[in-house]
């Protein structure tokens, strides 16, 4: 099993990019929420991976972060989701989001990811029921910044420009002083 590569970013474009690991070129599909954290081309990386073998394809996926590839793989082991939902809902939300969603049993949040009708959102929260709690936790600030995204969507902000103001605000900000806070920063 191929578990990390460290190597030249070569190109990217998505879903997938091409690592040179000493004159090797691998082929990597990763999740959106990988793709934007990614530098520019000629920069180096290392990747987390998970190499699925199937009967007419090795494929390599790969995350920046252990707990997304943790993710990843939990998602993968529930009935009817492959590689490719799964790449959908880790690009539709973080792995501490997932958490959260199963927690709360919010299939609404889950439904939001293209791909996840309410009964494939229902199964992966029955079937996730426990298993994410230590990947990622949840945690009362992450529900928080749910919540100020989910705000900024229903504003008409696109998800992409959302999610990246949220990311910049902090984790224990409330969900009030969120919004203005994210609204002034996607004002300016």
């Amino acid at each position: 099993m191929i578990g990390r590569l460290t190597g030249l970013l070569i190109e990217k474009q998505p879903p997938g990019l091409c690592l040179d690991v000493n004159g090797v070129g691998y082929d990597i599909d990763v999740p959106m929420s990988t793709y934007y954290d990614l530098p520019e081309a000629g920069a180096k990386v290392t990747l987390y991976t998970h190499l699925a073998i199937r009967e007419d394809a090795h494929v390599l996926y790969g995350f920046l972060r252990q707990d997304e590839r943790a993710t990843f793989r939990a998602l993968i082991k529930v009935t009817g989701i492959g590689a490719r939902t799964a790449l959908a809902v880790l690009s539709g939300m973080s792995s501490a989001d997932l958490s959260a969603a199963v927690a709360q049993q919010d299939t609404a949040l889950l439904t939001r990811v293209p791909g996840i009708g309410k009964k494939t959102a229902e199964r992966l929260l029955l079937e996730l029921r426990g298993k994410l709690d230590a990947i990622a936790p949840a945690t009362p600030a992450v529900t928080g910044q749910n919540d100020v995204l989910n705000a900024l969507l229903a504003l008409g902000y696109s998800d992409r420009e959302a999610r990246a103001v949220v990311k910049t605000l902090p984790a224990d900000l409330g969900v009030s002083e969120g919004i203005r806070a994210a609204l002034k920063a996607l004002s300016s």
